[in-house]
C-alpha cells in the first residue's frame, strides 16, 4: 500500500482519507459528512473504533450479538458478567479475523481471552485483541521513497465478575488501548504519535431456569456500558476525540428441546454514548467539544432532529443458534444500522463443532446492501479449550 506524500516525511490529508476507509480512527483527521436534512447521513465517528469489531466466530455468526448468551472465553467483551455462570472452570479462545480481504491481505484482527472461576460466585477473565493494518509505503510527490510503516493497535482487558445471588450477577473490566497509525510523521506541521487511553466496562447478567411447554429453559438478560474512558489524541493538540462508549441491551432464551436438540434465540441492541455531530449557523456539521460524562449523557437526546434520529442512531442485532448432541451447532443472525448512521445490514451464518476440549467456530457474513463490508465475503475462525476437560481426561487416564 502505498501513500503520496506532498515531501519527504509530511504526510497529507491522502492518509485521513485511507485510515477512514479502513474504519480505523477518525480522531483529530476525522473528516465529517454534511447533513442538512433527518434524511441525510449524519453518521457518528469516534477515535479506535477496532474496540467495537466482535472478537469471536460464534458471535459474529449470530448478527454481532452476544451479551446475553451463554458464557465462553470471549464474553469479556460482550458481557464480563456473564462469566460467575460459566459451566466450565477454566477456558481459552483464539480467535483469527482478516479484514478488507478484498483489497489487502496483510490487514487482521487477533484476539486471545479466557478466565478462571475462582469459586462458585466469583471469575476472573483475561484478553487482548491485536489489530494489524498491515505495511504502508509513504512517498514525496516526486514518488521518491519516504519510508515505511505498520499501522496497528491493540486493547488488553481484564475482568472481574461476582454473582449477588442466584440468578443476578455483576461484571467490571479495565482496558488499556494503544493506537499508532502514522507515528513519526507529520500532519499541518503536527507530529503524529501512538494515541493511548484506559477505560473501564460494568456490567450486569440475569438468568432465571423455567419450564417452557414442558420442556427445560433458560431465560437470560443481560447489559453493559463499555469503554468508558478518556479521549484520545494522536497530536499535542487540545482536541481529543470520544473512543467507542458503548451501551449494549440483550437477550436470549435457550430451550432444550430433548436430550439431543438444543436452540437458542438471542438479539441485542447496542446505541454508542458520544455526542451525534451538531449542524451550526453554516449547515455544517460538527462535534461540540464535551467532557465525557457529559457526552454519555447528552447522547440520549443530542440528535439535531429530535428523539427520532437518537432512535436510528440504535443498531439491532438478532441470532439463533442450534446445538445438536453438544457437539455440533449451526448458527445463523443479521445486523441492521439505519442508513443514515453508517448502513451496515449485514446476514451472517456460521458452523460450531465440540472435539474433546477444543470448540470451533466458523462464520460468514453476506451485506444486505450496496454498503461495503470490510468482511465481505472473509471467513472467520474461532478455537476455544476448555482446560476443565483437559484436566478430568488426565485423570480419568
Amino acid at each position: 500500500m502505498e501513500i503520496l506524500l506532498d515531501r519527504p516525511n509530511i504526510v497529507n490529508m491522502n492518509i485521513t482519507k485511507l485510515i477512514t476507509a479502513f474504519l480505523i480512527v477518525s480522531s483529530c483527521f476525522s473528516s465529517l459528512l454534511s447533513a442538512q436534512s433527518l434524511d441525510e447521513i449524519n453518521t457518528i465517528t469516534t477515535a479506535v473504533p477496532f474496540l467495537r469489531i466482535a472478537p469471536d466466530a460464534r458471535s459474529g455468526a449470530m448478527g454481532d450479538a452476544g451479551i446475553a448468551t451463554t458464557p465462553d472465553a470471549f464474553s469479556i467483551h460482550w458481557n464480563p458478567a456473564k462469566l460467575s455462570f460459566a459451566e466450565e472452570d477454566m477456558a481459552f479462545g483464539l480467535s483469527y479475523t482478516p479484514w478488507l480481504r478484498e483489497l489487502v491481505g496483510d490487514i487482521y484482527a487477533a484476539n486471545l481471552g479466557g478466565y478462571k472461576k475462582l469459586d462458585d460466585k466469583q471469575t476472573l477473565a483475561f484478553s487482548l485483541l491485536y489489530f494489524s493494518l498491515g505495511t504502508i509505503n509513504f512517498t514525496d510527490m516526486n514518488g521518491q521513497d519516504a519510508g515505511t510503516f505498520m499501522p496497528r493497535e491493540f486493547k488488553i482487558d481484564g475482568a472481574y465478575s461476582r454473582k449477588l445471588s442466584d440468578n443476578l450477577s455483576l461484571g467490571v473490566a479495565l482496558r488499556y488501548i494503544y493506537s499508532s497509525l502514522a507515528s513519526g510523521q507529520f500532519v499541518g506541521g503536527a507530529e503524529i504519535k501512538p494515541g493511548t487511553s484506559a477505560a473501564a466496562d460494568i456490567s450486569l447478567y440475569y438468568q432465571k431456569p423455567l419450564e417452557l411447554m414442558e420442556k427445560n429453559a433458560v431465560l437470560s438478560f443481560g447489559a453493559n456500558i463499555s469503554n468508558i474512558g478518556a479521549k484520545i489524541t494522536y497530536t499535542e493538540s487540545a482536541q481529543k476525540d470520544f473512543i467507542p462508549t458503548n451501551l449494549g441491551l440483550g437477550g436470549a432464551l435457550t430451550v432444550d428441546l430433548d436430550d439431543y436438540n438444543k436452540l437458542m434465540v438471542t438479539a441485542d441492541i447496542n446505541k454508542l454514548l458520544v455526542p451525534t455531530p451538531q449542524a451550526p449557523v453554516n449547515g455544517v456539521y460538527e462535534y461540540k467539544d464535551l467532557s465525557v460524562a457529559s457526552g454519555m449523557f447528552g447522547s440520549f437526546s443530542d440528535a439535531p432532529n429530535g428523539m427520532k434520529e437518537e432512535f436510528r442512531e440504535i443498531m439491532y442485532s438478532a441470532g439463533l443458534e442450534y446445538w445438536y448432541d453438544q457437539q455440533f451447532a449451526v448458527r445463523a443472525g443479521y445486523f441492521y444500522e439505519h442508513p443514515t448512521k453508517g448502513n451496515r445490514q449485514y446476514l451472517t451464518a456460521g458452523l460450531g463443532m465440540k472435539l474433546n476440549v477444543f470448540n470451533l467456530g466458523v462464520s460468514y457474513l453476506v451485506p444486505t446492501n450496496d454498503q461495503r463490508n470490510p468482511l465481505d465475503e472473509t471467513l472467520r475462525f474461532s478455537l476455544g479449550f476448555d482446560f476443565s476437560a483437559f484436566q478430568e481426561g488426565k485423570k480419568s487416564e
